[in-house]
């Protein structure tokens, strides 16, 4: 042992006391100790900081995740309320529809009534006039309507059908994305200190089924897409279907009119040709009375004329009684046969005028029986038009549908 300069000599009892004290303190680590101490809270702080940077990433990568669900859910939701807003506006429209066609049939079998009614039109009052055209024109407009209407309501049914179909999409898709929130709301909640946490080993996987974000985007995205498709078809097809509404609602409106118009303009004519019908009808009959009256002054005329052509044919017979020379052609002779020629002839001209009074009586009462014929005629025209197919017309009503 190497010996201490004189300057560092201690008293042995201090020596002592103070070796005692190095025997009662800890003991001493080694240089190596101390690294390996080092070197293992190193490893464990990083172990613990990569572990919250880990946690930190996880919460806010979950945080995104749960932002797009809510703005991808939030825009499902606009949609679908939308979706729902115009399946109800067009069954609205389908109903407008259903009474926009009901409304039709009174119209349409009120004019083929009319039309099957003036068939019974008799005589020359069977025209083919302007009502019978425009009542024609009534049917086919109307038809046309109906067709239209029908073709319409096929339309809006197929896009019913198309916008429920688009809201069932969404809804499928809300209710899984509700799933997938509750989901990750829950992951969310999950600590270290969780009691149900557990090792899941096979759980560290792609499943299979799995997609990507971007497919995720699309899905939703697809739906959406759908849906607003749907809604667009279902804003044109409603403007459609009120232009539709309206311009046929329109056209019959102005041909009800136009027919109503032609039928009272027709009612006039035929009471004005009844009118005049009935005037000359009234002239024949004072006609037919002054000539029964004519044919009677004529009758009794011949009848006059009876006696003094018997008197001077019977003178004439007497004068040729006279006996030899008597018998002379004298001036008495030849007066007397011009007086009965004279009166023969006047005899035969009142027969020949009393054969044409007759015939003319004749033509007269032919004239009466026909005007009154015809008269019959245009009265059967005037209940037809005017009471049956006026009134009839009178129920008809066409409002905007």
């Amino acid at each position: 042992m190497e010996t201490r300069p004189s300057c560092f000599h201690v008293p042995d009892p201090i020596l002592q006391l103070t070796m005692a004290r190095l025997v009662q303190l800890p003991p001493k680590f080694l240089p190596k100790e101390w690294n390996l101490a080092n070197q293992t809270q190193y490893a464990s702080a990083e172990v613990q900081r990569s572990r919250s940077e880990r946690l930190v990433d996880e919460s806010q990568r979950l945080s995104r995740g749960w932002m797009r669900s809510s703005f991808g859910k939030k825009e499902l939701d606009n949609k679908l309320e939308d979706t729902v807003n115009d399946i109800e506006q067009l069954l609205a429209y389908k109903t407008r529809l259903e009474k926009a066609l009901e409304s039709c049939m009174e119209p349409l079998s009120i004019a083929q009534q009319c039309v099957l009614e003036r068939e019974k039109r008799v005589g020359i009052d069977l025209v083919h006039d302007e009502v019978e055209r425009e009542l024609i024109k009534e049917v086919e407009v109307i038809q046309g309507v109906v067709a239209l209407l029908q073709r319409t309501l096929e339309q809006i049914t197929e896009q019913i059908r198309l916008s429920r179909s688009a809201k069932y999409s969404l809804e499928k898709d809300l209710k899984d994305k509700f799933e997938a929130l509750k989901l990750d709301n829950h992951c969310s909640t999950l600590t270290n200190n969780t009691p149900d946490i557990k090792y899941v080993p096979s759980a560290v996987t792609v499943q299979g089924n799995s997609v990507t974000p971007t497919e995720w985007e699309d899905f939703s995205n697809t739906n959406i897409e759908k849906a607003e498709k749907q809604r667009n078809n279902a804003v044109a097809l409603r403007a459609l279907i009120d232009s539709i509404l309206s311009e046929t609602a329109c056209d019959m409106r102005k041909q009800c009119d136009t027919v109503n118009f032609a039928l009272r303009r027709r009612v006039a004519e035929t009471k004005d040709a009844k009118n005049k019908l009935e005037v000359h009808l009234t002239k024949v009959m004072d006609e037919i009375s002054s000539q029964e009256k004519n044919i009677e002054n004529l009758k009794k005329a011949i009848a006059d004329k009876e006696g003094p052509i018997k008197v001077a044919q019977t003178r004439l017979e007497t004068r040729t009684l006279r006996p030899n020379v008597e018998h002379c052609r004298d001036p008495v002779q030849y007066r007397l046969i011009g007086e009965v020629q004279e009166i023969a002839t006047n005899i035969e001209r009142l027969r020949e005028a009393l054969n044409q009074a007759e015939a003319e009586l004749k033509g007269l009462i032919r004239k009466q029986l026909s005007l009154e014929e015809e008269i019959q005629v245009k009265e059967n025209t005037l209940y037809i038009d005017e009471v049956i197919c006026m009134q009839m017309r009178e129920a008809i009503s066409i409002n905007n549908f």
